[in-house]
């Protein structure tokens, strides 16, 4: 396999790709990522990769505009150096949650990702738990779509949790919640919320029975940790045991790691997806580089990327 494929790892989170290659018993391959003084970015392959089914990782996380440039050249460089496949991973996919528009004359930014990274060169795209399936239809080139359910579900099964609830913040994770508690054989209920502002929220309803039980908050992402709170607070005045929160991508902008260690909180998981802090209290960080190491496998050799899920509707 080494000898017609390469994996280069962007700025974003090195030890990632370091655990992809040592699953696939391969080297990381050799790249310069420099700046400018002007602060332009600087890519130079130093291995040839002429021919070469080339991976790039890079997870759009903060700062999210100078990784996303950064791996756009990283793209054109590869095609330059005639790659024969320009195989883009992205563990985190940024801007996924401006992915319509709710408000007139406001950008689709998930689109117009999906158009330039088609247009610099992507071969095919591997994602990890979009925030809206949909964006794969944005892509006129092959989309991988991931999940790390199967990772979760299998943790929260070692935890022996007491009388657990899956709870989907909004109703746009309800099918995600509903696929977990199936996993776990529990209940599961569904919070309606407003916003009043972006990164903001107002708890208004419950559906579903959360009393006397021990909620599992389930989300795609974490960002500033205010939502989070808010849900496990509108939880705990319905009655609700102190909850666990788990969600792929933790972005935790801002203040967001001083808000989740909440007195309401058991633990928060997380996916390596984007690179985390070493000996967080109270965090669990999953890794997702046994799922992509064999997801490049099926990609180079054959076989079904669906084989890697227990449920296969996902």
């Amino acid at each position: 396999m080494e000898g017609k494929m390469r994996i280069f790892s962007g700025s974003s989170n090195p030890k990632l790709v370091a655990d992809i290659c040592g699953r696939l018993g391969v080297e990381p391959g050799k790249i310069k990522l420099s700046r400018f003084k002007s602060g332009e970015i600087y890519v130079h392959y130093e291995e040839s990769i002429r021919n070469s089914d080339v991976f790039l990782v890079q997870a759009l996380s903060h700062p999210t505009n100078e990784l996303f440039v950064e791996l756009l050249v990283m793209i054109d460089a590869a095609k330059r150096a005639s790659a024969r496949t320009v195989n883009v991973i992205l563990p985190y996919y940024g801007y996924a949650r401006q992915e319509r528009k709710s408000a007139p004359r406001e950008p689709i930014s998930a689109k117009l990702v999906a158009d330039v990274l088609t247009t610099a060169g992507a071969s095919r795209v591997v994602t990890i738990d979009l925030h809206a399936p949909a964006i794969q239809g944005f892509f006129n080139i092959p989309v991988d779509h991931l999940t790390a359910l199967d990772l979760m579900t299998e943790y929260l099964k070692s935890r022996n949790i007491p009388r657990p609830v899956i709870v989907s913040p909004d109703a746009g994770r309800a099918s995600m919640a509903e696929k977990l508690a199936n996993g776990l054989d529990s209940p599961f209920a569904i919070m309606i919320k407003k916003r009043p502002a972006h990164n903001q929220s107002v708890i208004t309803h419950v559906i579903g029975d959360v009393a006397g039980h021990t909620p599992i908050i389930i989300e795609d992402l974490i960002d500033t940790g205010s939502t989070i709170v808010n849900v496990v607070e509108g939880l705990k005045e319905r009655g609700a045991e102190d909850a666990y929160v788990c969600a792929t991508h933790g972005l935790f902008s801002g203040e967001a790691l001083q808000k989740l260690q909440h007195e309401n909180i058991r633990e928060v998981v997380v996916t390596d997806s984007i690179a985390q802090p070493e000996h967080l209290p109270h965090f669990k960080v999953l890794s997702v580089a046994p799922m992509l190491a064999k997801a490049i496998h099926f990609i180079l050799e054959g076989g079904s990327i669906a084989a890697l899920f227990k449920d296969r509707g996902i």
